[in-house]
């Protein structure tokens, strides 16, 4: 029995010292910052049980095995689909705006191609109305239509936009929907789900949650794009989920969610059509490459003087893109800077970067929600006020209800509108998508709809703000411990 115990001790030891030296090179091999290395490390040996628990589920960012290696496999065939796309010469815009430029020069050498051009683009605030256009566009398919969700909430007009795709795909359209596994839990449980897949509509359950996933993959990783594509041409993107806004989450008591979507008509469908492709072979191991756009077509559009880019983040994809590309637009900015987001928790990058424009004389306004969902989510954000005030920020918090649009415009010219929150999880874990738009009148017609957000606000007061009591000050900090998993 003795030796049974002792062996039992040795090899449960031997277990746990492989476990902290995997840990402590993998945190060593990749070139985290300091404070972020230190932090893994301290957890690790000072609490191991605990420590090796989050590293196991938080500590890197990977994919399940099978998806993985499609994901590595994938990126030969799209850039062999960008390289054609390339002799499509008619599409691309080689002149940028001053403020542009940079952006748009990172996202060429990033991404392999410059900004499309001749396509019509409409700002979308209203929710019910943009809901009423999908719905028509849906009817009007003639080939195919592809989405992806977070959140598809069954109910109200959410089931009105159900019935035409399920009508579409009874006429011969063919439709894919990929929801998020997570975020579409509702639809998933609903009778929906297989009344769609028995019309003949392909329905994939992204990132599945389950028990025995965890340990295969991080859970936390969520697919979190929202996009329409229709009949290759026409595409829907923004912050909008697929929900009734009268509906959702209506027992949080905070009103109506505020969201902002763009509708485009043109070729830079296909560079959207490439990323949903991308996404759909991860999840089913199928291919659905998008046909490259139509000379005649784009000679009919009459906007060429405005550029489009279409950056994408999430495993497998070229990494840490979106902070790049945020801290470029930033560092652009010469006159003003607005940003709206409903989560404000910013890499310490993006602090420095957004103080540095307010200290250097840009006028910086950011507006975030007053009422939020999560409690987490805005007890962290606090913690930066402080800062952000003391450079000259700005801070407007919307009192109309969720503010949940995702949208940055600098200097009235160039605008970046997607999904993407200003936090950790948007920045580095999810799958996201933001469009980057050079356009003077689409940027004006931004400029409104922001000012309109700033009108139904409350402006946060630098003196009111620096005499909070202690406690609240001692809680920002708890909360802001924890914003690494928000």
């Amino acid at each position: 029995m003795d030796i049974f115990y002792h062996v039992i001790k040795y090899l449960v030891f031997s277990i746990y010292f492989l476990i902290i030296a995997n840990i402590t090179f993998r945190v060593l091999i990749k070139r985290r910052s300091i404070p972020s290395s230190m932090s893994w490390l301290l957890i690790v040996y000072i609490i191991p049980l605990i420590g090796i628990s989050i590293w196991f589920f938080f500590g890197e960012l990977y994919l399940g095995k099978r998806q993985k290696k499609i994901a590595n496999r994938i990126w030969s065939i799209s850039n062999k689909w960008l390289n054609e796309l390339k002799s499509c010469t008619y599409i691309f815009q080689m002149n940028n705006s001053e403020v542009a430029n940079s952006l748009f020069q990172l996202c060429k050498h990033r991404q392999g191609i410059s900004g499309i051009k001749s396509n019509k683009i409409e700002l979308l605030t209203n929710t019910e109305k943009i809901m009423q256009m999908l719905i028509r566009d849906i009817y009007l398919a003639r080939n195919n239509i592809e989405m992806v969700f977070y959140i598809w909430k069954p109910g109200g007009i959410a089931d009105d936009v159900a019935i035409a795709l399920i009508n579409s795909a009874k006429r011969g359209i063919t439709c894919r929907l990929m929801l998020d596994s997570a975020g579409s839990i509702d639809f998933f449980q609903s009778p929906w789900a297989e009344i769609m897949r028995e019309s003949g509509i392909q329905i994939v359950e992204a990132l599945k949650v389950s028990l025995i996933r965890v340990f295969l993959r991080r859970i936390d990783v969520r697919q979190h794009r929202k996009i329409v594509l229709i009949d290759n041409y026409i595409a829907y993107s923004g912050s909008m989920n697929l929900v009734d806004p009268y509906l959702f989450k209506k027992s949080s008591g905070i009103s109506q969610w505020i969201d902002l979507m763009t509708r485009i008509e043109g070729p830079i469908a296909a560079t959207i059509g490439i990323i949903y492709s991308c996404d759909w072979e991860i999840e089913t191991g199928c291919k659905i490459l998008p046909p490259l756009p139509k000379n005649k077509i784009v000679e009919n559009k009459s906007n060429k003087n405005s550029s489009i880019q279409v950056i994408a983040s999430g495993p497998g994809f070229p990494e840490n893109m979106i902070h790049q590309a945020l801290l470029t637009a930033i560092y652009s900015a010469r006159h003003e800077l607005i940003m709206t987001t409903p989560y404000l928790v910013p890499s310490e990058d993006l602090l420095y970067a957004i103080c540095t424009a307010a200290q250097r004389g840009v006028k910086v306004s950011i507006i975030i929600p007053l009422y939020h969902d999560s409690i987490l989510v805005k007890w962290a954000s606090r913690v930066f006020f402080s800062e952000l005030l003391e450079a000259g920020v700005k801070i407007y918090q919307f009192k109309k209800g969720l503010l949940h649009s995702k949208s940055i415009l600098v200097d009235q010219q160039l605008s970046l509108i997607g999904t993407v929150n200003l936090d950790m999880r948007s920045l580095w874990l999810n799958f996201e998508i933001t469009l980057v738009i050079d356009d003077s009148n689409f940027g004006n017609s931004l400029f409104c709809i922001q000012n309109q957000y700033i009108s139904d606000s409350y402006l946060l007061d630098k003196k009111v703000w620096s005499t909070r009591s202690y406690w609240m000050i001692i809680l920002e900090k708890i909360f802001y411990f924890l914003s690494p998993l928000l």
